[in-house]
């Protein structure tokens, strides 16, 4: 497929976090699937280039969640009145649970997929269970979306039901290799594995410490969660004694940022050492305000994170999460913030609508290297966007109108979607 092409719109992109360039009437121009910028007229060396005129819709970038659980998508928006240590155990493990079965596993993850593809999000970091079989399976049906994504087999072998969890810390970790042994000889193009210890309360320290040389082997990337909930704080201590944070657990077994890259979800309740340990060790905070909120989790201080400079950018955590839709979570993260400074700390000013979009975007897009932009050089994932539904009786800017979409909009509004250079729809 044609990876040289110009697009011609009304065209939305963040350079800084507080910096939305949103520009009428312009092109962006695409090169062997990488962004050459943006244009007002286009340049004598790209007068032969297709264009693809898309009128008065808006071209933003693909958005990039960084935190979703993938077999999760089937219980959205039910049993939502517990607490998240209670809501694993009543809801999550045993819908997990049945993807021993690759007929059940087909018909979910067929679901999930197809609603991925059909969202603004064009990369993303996903969980899958414990299952090897129905892992590999996700990251087939992903591949064929055409989507960019890192895909983790979860390791579990303590505190959590018979049902669902490996036998032993060797069992998980050696299914953990075949694994990767597996889906490498697959030569996916979009698709990679990313490390997954649930978290901490459910590997043991023997299992961490294979997982830190599986890390080493195949130089993965890592995701799990760290204090998403008080409860879970007091658990992490009991069990690891001898931490001084919750963030230490993972860092012992060097599966915690510097040369291991790392997203942590949630945060709510990280203490001054672990924000410096996150900050200093280069850890991507996955922002996940909606199941925050549903859980009864608490309140992110993603102000204090970005004003220290961490990576910050958005998951939609499904599902803890009712949605995909990461505009959502947008509106969320700004809501949430709203709260913090209104109830906890009025020196943390809320978020506005320059910084989430730039989460959404090019914050998140960080972990994927240099995406969630359409500067020079950045790889080209674009989303077309057609608000000519969301009817107004006053002319609007261009920014104007993307915010009422980031607001208002669903898949409704998503009229085309690149990724990589390719047109998947």
């Amino acid at each position: 497929m044609r990876r040289d092409f110009i697009l011609k719109g009304n065209i939305c992109y963040s350079q800084k976090r507080d910096i939305l360039e949103a520009a009428e009437n312009r092109y962006v121009i695409c090169v062997e699937g990488k962004s050459k910028g943006v244009f007002k007229e286009i340049p004598d060396e790209y007068s032969e280039l297709p264009v693809i005129d898309y009128g008065n819709q808006i071209i933003i970038p693909g958005l990039i969640d960084l935190h979703m659980h993938a077999p999760q998508y089937s219980f959205r928006g039910l049993g939502m009145d517990l607490e998240l240590l209670e809501w694993l155990e009543t809801n999550t493990f045993p819908e997990e649970a049945k993807f021993a079965s690759l007929e059940y596993a087909e018909k979910s993850y067929r679901i999930f997929t197809n609603n991925l593809k059909r969202s603004a999000t064009t990369r993303a970091c996903v969980f899958a269970t414990i299952h090897r079989d129905a892992t590999i399976l996700l990251m087939d049906r992903l591949e064929e979306s055409g989507l960019v994504t890192m895909v983790g087999k979860v390791n579990m072998d303590r505190n959590s039901p018979d049902y669902l969890r490996e036998e032993s810390y060797q069992v998980s970790a050696d299914e953990t290799v075949k694994w990767l042994l597996q889906t490498a000889n697959k030569e996916y193009r979009n698709t990679s594995p990313i490390l997954t210890p649930r978290f901490t309360p459910s590997c043991t320290d023997m299992l961490m410490n294979e997982l830190n040389k599986i890390q080493e082997e195949f130089n993965l990337p890592v995701q799990s969660h760290l204090s998403e909930n008080p409860s879970e704080r007091e658990w992490v201590k009991e069990l690891c004694p001898w931490a001084e944070t919750y963030a230490d657990a993972y860092a012992r077994f060097n599966l915690f940022g510097k040369e291991c890259p790392t997203i942590m979800a949630h945060c709510v309740y990280s203490d001054d050492k672990e924000v410096k340990m996150i900050r200093d060790r280069g850890v991507f905070v996955a922002h996940c305000p909606e199941s925050n909120t549903n859980l009864s989790s608490g309140i992110a201080p993603e102000r204090r994170f970005l004003n220290e400079g961490i990576h910050v950018g958005l998951g939609s955590d499904v599902a803890a999460g009712s949605s995909e839709n990461l505009f959502f979570s947008m509106t969320q993260a700004i809501q949430a913030s709203k709260l913090s400074w209104r109830l906890l700390d009025s020196s943390m000013d809320p978020l506005t609508i320059e910084e989430v979009f730039y989460m959404a975007t090019k914050g998140g897009g960080e972990f994927f290297g240099k995406v969630g932009s359409f500067e020079p050089g950045y790889e080209f994932d674009a989303v077309v966007l057609d608000d000519s539904r969301l009817e107004h009786p006053q002319e609007l800017n261009v920014k104007q109108r993307l915010e009422r979409l980031i607001y208002f909009s669903d898949d409704r509004e998503i009229h085309a979607k690149y990724v990589r250079g390719q047109k998947i729809f």
